[in-house]
């Protein structure tokens, strides 16, 4: 009962109150904005939910979160005004960073007053293969010598750290560092929010390694499966979203003397999306569930990747379908979430990356269970 409560009132809270400024949490005055929402988030008593309690968050496992994750990101800004945006940075440092970075960071993160950023994916480098990054760490007295370029790094610009993975091992980089640079911001189909970073000789104490020397990609491979399963739950959020403008819309407008509701082809598009979006919950649950209990959930999470992106897709453009022009103009959130599913399909893995990995796997043992 008390979930469904919770439930409820975070739909009602990213539908009333985030919503409505999505346009200018897009923009350039983000900021302020995004700050009071915060603070409707911590008077609400909805604030950081996922995230421990003894550093200020509410404290639920990942299990329950899950439950809550898909209403929380029917907006692309839902979890960031709900302060559970930081979950990936919180228990990775919980659980590989040394005690300086845990003291330096982690109140400050799960109270919302500072941001974090993840560097990965390099120039030049295929971003499905992490082992092939060029950014090198040269061990020195007293840390690390890091030296590269990063780029599509989401938050970077106003970050306090950001997260770089360096000669195989991940390294915490204070982004006020000597050397440290942000290049350029990097548009990404006309939203902002992207960078390109530069690593110049930045030196690393040696308490900002996370782990041992080398843990780097499987520490990575640890976070993202949790990112990637709540990126899909969060599409789900958004393609539910936008079913929801498409019936209303079919049942609604009127075309000589009809409903497009009463339209065959419409139909088909209702029946079409709906038949994706309870196809792709379902196989993200089952990721969903894996993940919370701490199993292997390669295979799980590489179906729910691939399902949920192009469920995203495919029910974003139906709508904007059965929209017509409006759907291609500012008065719906459609061209936003149009925007969203073409990322989706490339972001954390392109789809092809997914197909064939799950497929191996799948082949090695002979079965589909």
């Amino acid at each position: 009962m008390r979930r469904l409560l919770v439930l409820e009132r975070i739909s009602a809270f990213v539908r009333d109150h985030v919503q409505p400024v999505e346009t200018v949490l897009d923009g350039d005055s983000a900021h302020a904005e995004l700050a009071r929402l915060r603070e409707l988030a911590k008077s609400a008593g909805l604030w950081a939910l996922p995230l421990p309690r003894e550093l200020g968050g509410g404290g639920l496992d990942l299990a329950t979160y899950f439950g809550l994750a898909e209403a929380e990101g029917r907006s692309d800004h839902g979890p960031t005004a709900l302060g559970s945006a930081s979950l990936l940075d919180v228990r990775m440092f919980r659980a590989h960073a040394s005690e300086a970075v845990r003291e330096r960071y982690l109140k400050s993160l799960v109270a919302g007053e500072i941001t974090g950023s993840y560097a990965m994916t390099e120039p030049g480098v295929a971003g499905s293969d992490p082992a092939a990054s060029r950014t090198t760490a040269a061990r020195v007295a007293g840390g690390w010598v890091l030296s590269g370029r990063k780029w599509f790094t989401t938050g970077a610009g106003t970050a306090a750290y950001v997260t770089v993975l360096a000669g195989g091992s991940l390294f915490v980089v204070p982004t006020g560092s000597p050397g440290f640079r942000v290049v350029r911001e990097i548009p990404v189909l006309g939203a902002s929010g992207q960078f390109e970073i530069e690593v110049a000789e930045v030196f690393v104490p040696a308490e900002h390694l996370l782990g041992e020397g080398g843990d780097g990609l499987a520490i990575a491979g640890t976070r993202l499966a949790l990112g990637r399963t709540l990126r899909c739950l969060r599409w789900i959020g958004q393609a539910e979203r936008a079913f929801e403008l498409m019936c209303a819309r079919a049942t609604t407008r009127q075309v000589r003397g009809s409903a497009l509701a009463d339209r065959q082809l419409v139909q088909q598009h209702v029946f079409e999306a709906l038949l994706a979006i309870r196809s792709a919950r379902a196989l993200t649950r089952q990721a969903a569930e894996l993940v919370a209990a701490e199993q292997d959930a390669r295979t799980e999470i590489g179906l729910a990747k691939v399902a949920a992106a192009r469920t995203l897709q495919q029910v974003t453009d139906s709508a904007t379908q059965v929209f017509g022009a409006e759907g291609l103009g500012p008065d719906t959130p459609l061209p936003m979430l149009s925007r969203i599913a073409r990322t989706a399909r490339i972001l954390d893995g392109a789809d092809e990356l997914h197909v064939s990995a799950t497929a191996r796997r799948v082949l090695a043992r002979g079965r589909a269970d």
